[in-house]
């Protein structure tokens, strides 16, 4: 279901796929939009239909500037603004207060400032994080469930840096590896899916 809702003067534009009766809601973030990132990306419809599988109703929306949603690139910081109005928004919605975070490289980096501080949000799904420009020190604290999803070959999130990083931040975390798979996950997506499912399905 297309809908849209405000972020602060701006009107945004979303993909809402409801659960009757769903006790959780999850919203998924996009990667950069100057690289061409929207909500349509194949890996956010990877994990968003991965999370509706497991019962989430979810909501993929584009950032400002995206698609048909007002405004223009905020540098990051515009875009947590718009994360904080999808939430707000699929809580108002929806009626659910257990609220899963979902980001995709530089939407991963928007969870993770919004995600750990959020009161709504006990879950966040971090997918290929760009550690050279965004690292794990806000997870230090969180004790909100949490799981890593990188590609072995990523060229913007190593491994050995991603396990340095994983070993300061706070339990409860999982980490998964998908062989063969760089940035940008191409032929890997339903593996990316999998990893969604086995782990959220449990938690």
């Amino acid at each position: 279901m297309h809908v849209t809702f405000s972020s602060g003067p701006l009107t945004l534009e979303g993909e809402l796929m409801s659960v009757d009766g769903a006790p959780r809601g999850a919203v998924i973030c996009h990667p950069h939009p100057a690289y061409g990132g929207d909500m349509d990306n194949p890996v956010v419809l990877a994990v968003a239909g991965a999370l509706h599988d497991t019962g989430h109703t979810t909501l993929r929306f584009n950032f400002r500037g995206v698609g048909a949603s007002g405004g223009s690139y905020g540098g990051g910081v515009g875009e947590v603004d718009d994360l904080r109005a999808a939430v707000q928004f699929l809580v108002q919605r929806t009626g659910n207060g257990s609220i899963t975070l979902a980001g995709y490289s530089f939407g991963a980096v928007i969870v993770l400032h919004v995600g750990p501080s959020a009161p709504q949000v006990d879950r966040l799904v971090v997918v290929a994080p760009p550690l050279a420009v965004a690292g794990l020190e806000a997870l230090a604290s969180c004790t909100k469930d949490k799981l890593f999803i990188v590609g072995d070959q990523d060229e913007y999130c190593s491994l050995a840096q991603l396990s340095a990083q994983l070993a300061r931040v706070a339990e409860p975390k999982h980490h998964q590896v998908i062989a063969g798979a760089d940035h940008f996950f191409a032929g890997h997506t339903p593996a990316v899916a999998e990893c969604v499912r086995s782990v959220c399905a449990s938690l």
